[in-house]
């Protein structure tokens, strides 16, 4: 069973492909899948930001209106 991706986990992997592509460490043959797993973990820690934001904001919500909670 694979371990439940983390926001930190994924920045942490994109910064590690993203140094292999700037220091040239990827071969051709590897690179499109660096790329798409990349673009799949920028939408993961995107998608992971915009609910955090939205439970934050409903949180805080809340305490500011505890009768309408």
């Amino acid at each position: 069973m694979e371990k439940k991706l983390t926001y930190e986990a994924a920045k942490s992997e994109l910064t590690a492909i993203s140094k292999e592509i700037e220091n040239e460490e990827i071969s051709v043959d590897e690179l499109a899948a660096k790329v798409k797993r990349a673009s799949e973990l920028i939408e993961f820690c995107q998608t992971k930001l915009k609910n955090t934001e939205a439970e934050v904001t409903s949180i805080i919500s809340r305490m500011e209106n505890p009768d309408n909670g």
